[in-house]
């Protein structure tokens, strides 16, 4: 049913990469979540005021809530398409992110709305409320309708990689355990004679999970925001293409940066033989960024970095230096390496190292550690090191 109604109003959707598609998706979601969550709201809220249930009036709320979500999400999706221009050079793409942070801030908002009205509720000693059939068949609606929101928008946060409409989709199920606990707590109380006040307590839990679920999410957006490392998937795929070029005999200092679904630049350096010929060389690195746009929309500018592989002397330098720094740490890697010898006394070994992200040390006990095995091993080495961190995570 989903795939049918994407098809049925997005043009081209399975062209998931245009810009066009992904607001359409992104419209088409928040048009059909503003209808829902306005219809639940108002189905919930009249329930909950009949039966005098605190749980249910506050799953209406967390459904306005919903109703605001879809509109701020729509409403993200349509400014993040904007184009580029003079003040914004890499477009508005994560206008799309800030749109899924403030739905998690909405619903924080909500939770702790909520739980203070739950809390006040318990220590007031307010009455268990009965519960009419009416009620009843409200929070069945409310299931299956939030059911539907919940497939409905991970298939389209799924086809066009939207952290938005994840969100939107991890509300949906939310609200399902939430609405799935309140019509718990109302068939035991009318099935059996409870004497403390389940509804508040139940209120109490729901306002909780809405907490735990605004803060889940609030997390998750804030990451991008920040800077998060790119996916394993797409690093793997970047690095397998450029490799795949018979004339590249290396790669290091991958950087992805992210500026919004669709927005992503990176950057990468190539070793090839210093006696390549330049022109050719230049031209393979020109068809490689074009292929890896082709496969992966990443728009990829490439370094070029020759090194000398005929030497024996420097390969065997090169090798012993790289099991120095794996004997520190397996996860240091080098990239650059160079030696030039200055007259018998000392052999200057010039290289990068790359550092996980997580390395917290002092560089300059590290260079001095790497320095005293070198010299161990040839007592003319001395080490020239320049280093690096790794941004893929």
């Amino acid at each position: 049913m989903t795939e049918f109604i994407i098809k049925a109003f997005v043009k081209n959707s399975e062209n998931t990469k245009d810009s066009a598609v992904r607001r359409s998706v992104g419209t088409l979601s928040g048009v059909i979540g503003i209808v829902c969550n306005l219809l639940l709201c108002s189905i919930k809220i009249t329930a909950g005021v009949l039966a005098k249930s605190m749980s249910i009036i506050g799953d209406g709320l967390n459904n306005l809530s919903d109703m605001g979500s879809s509109l701020i999400t729509m409403l993200g999706f349509k400014l993040s398409g904007k184009p580029a221009d003079k003040d914004h050079p890499f477009g508005h793409g994560r206008l799309e992110y800030m749109s899924a942070f403030i739905v998690s801030v909405l619903i924080l908002i909500v939770g702790f709305e909520l739980l203070i009205n739950s809390v006040k509720s318990l220590v007031s000693g307010e009455k268990q409320p009965f519960y009419g059939t009416y009620a009843i068949v409200s929070l069945v609606i409310s299931l299956a309708i939030k059911f539907f929101l919940f497939f409905f928008n991970r298939k389209c946060g799924k086809l066009i990689s939207s952290d938005a409409l994840r969100a939107t989709a991890q509300d949906s199920i939310n609200d399902c355990f939430t609405t799935l606990a309140i019509l718990v707590s109302v068939v035991i109380t009318r099935v059996f004679s409870v004497s403390f006040n389940l509804d508040a307590i139940m209120a109490t839990a729901v306002a909780f999970y809405i907490l735990w679920a605004g803060f889940s999410s609030a997390k998750d957006t804030v990451s991008n925001l920040l800077g998060k490392p790119p996916e394993k998937e797409l690093i793997k795929e970047i690095e397998s293409t450029v490799m795949s070029f018979s004339e590249f005999l290396g790669i290091h200092d991958l950087i992805v940066h992210d500026y919004g679904p669709g927005r992503v630049f990176a950057s990468i350096h190539v070793e090839v033989p210093q006696n390549v010929d330049i022109v050719e060389c230049h031209e393979k690195i020109d068809l490689c960024e074009k292929v890896v746009f082709e496969k992966t929309g990443v728009q990829l500018v490439i370094h070029m970095d020759p090194i000398d592989t005929d030497n024996e002397q420097v390969n065997k330098a090169k090798e012993q230096m790289l099991k120095i720094i794996k004997s520190i740490d397996p996860r240091f890697t080098l990239h650059d390496f160079r030696m030039t010898p200055k007259s018998g006394e000392r052999t200057n070994l010039i290289f990068d190292v790359v550092l996980p992200a997580d390395f917290t040390g002092s560089t300059t006990a590290l260079h001095e550690a790497i320095n005293k095995k070198a010299k161990e091993t040839d007592e003319t080495f001395s080490t020239v090191i320049t280093f690096d961190r790794d941004y893929t995570g």
